[in-house]
């Protein structure tokens, strides 16, 4: 049967991005009894569920991840070229950025941008990877990386040193094989950096590099923490997952760190416009906020 509920997929992008009805509904500018009754409406046709609800909690099921990957995929292609057949916007700057690193850190701070640049459209655009700068047109990307990326010319923006995590759950089966065979047992989930961050964790705690065969690839930043907090398996993360870290729902499983580690700003060999120049800058300036406030 051919799947008819196209509109659906932008209500359905922004529950998953929140977790919430009442957020979702904030957003869209609709009642959280619409966003309810259109995700019904969407499950129904689609034939399987895609969020979980527990304890008056929102999680995303597998086919509920699956489907919200390729949607955002999607979606951004065909915003992307309807603004590229309105031409471009006159001062617009694209910045591509890990999903984690923009709901958590950037996002909470744009307001000030647009209130010192108001001339400044800005859009953000989701990566996972630099090898996504080849296919997605940005002025810039923000990624996790440690010492930067061979063959691109970067900048440390944010010093974030990062620690293996898991679920209370997982937690307890670490403590049970000890970390040593916990790491080689159980999946590690990559990051940005592809398995670069573990190799340098398995480094610093003097340990061989030698995961088992099974593995977990979940190319989504935000998606990658959902997937811990199931009991996926293990990944590194920093300072920015504090919220999970204070609540319980994560547990840090080592004092072992992944030194040289943060987000980068990464350069694309396109000069840089008078918008993007004051973006950058405004980063900077934020940065050096958020490590004067610390």
């Amino acid at each position: 049967m051919r799947f008819r509920s196209y509109d659906a997929l932008k209500i359905f992008d922004a529950v998953a991005r929140t977790l919430s009805m009442t957020k979702a509904a904030d957003e869209v500018h609709q009642s959280k009894g619409s966003i309810s009754y259109q995700i019904n409406k969407l499950e129904a046709e689609l034939g399987f569920r895609l969020f979980e609800r527990a304890h008056a909690k929102l999680g995303l099921t597998e086919e509920g991840r699956r489907l919200w990957h390729v949607s955002q995929t999607a979606l951004s292609q065909i915003d992307r070229e309807i603004e590229d057949l309105r031409g471009t916007v006159s001062g617009a700057v694209t910045v591509g950025a890990l999903t984690y690193f923009s709901s958590r850190w950037l996002s909470p701070r744009l307001t000030r941008f647009f209130e010192a640049n108001p001339g400044i459209s800005l859009r953000i655009e989701p990566i996972n990877s630099v090898d996504m700068m080849r296919s997605v047109k940005v002025d810039m990307a923000i990624l996790w990386g440690i010492d930067g990326w061979e063959g691109h010319k970067s900048e440390l923006l944010l010093s974030l040193p990062a620690v293996p995590t898991a679920s209370r759950a997982v937690a307890e089966q670490v403590r049970q094989l000890g970390l040593p065979e916990a790491v080689r047992q159980l999946p590690l989930l990559g990051d940005s950096s592809g398995d670069a961050g573990w190799r340098a964790w398995h480094k610093a705690a003097g340990l061989p590099y030698a995961p088992s065969r099974s593995s977990l690839t979940v190319p989504d930043s935000n998606s990658r923490v959902h997937a811990v907090v199931d009991g996926q398996g293990l990944a590194l993360w920093d300072d920015l997952i504090a919220p999970e870290i204070d609540d319980g729902t994560l547990v840090r499983l080592s004092d072992v760190r992944v030194e040289n580690a943060g987000y980068f700003v990464i350069f694309t060999d396109q000069p840089m416009s008078q918008g993007a120049e004051a973006f950058l800058d405004w980063l900077r300036a934020e940065n050096d906020r958020s490590e004067r406030r610390a």
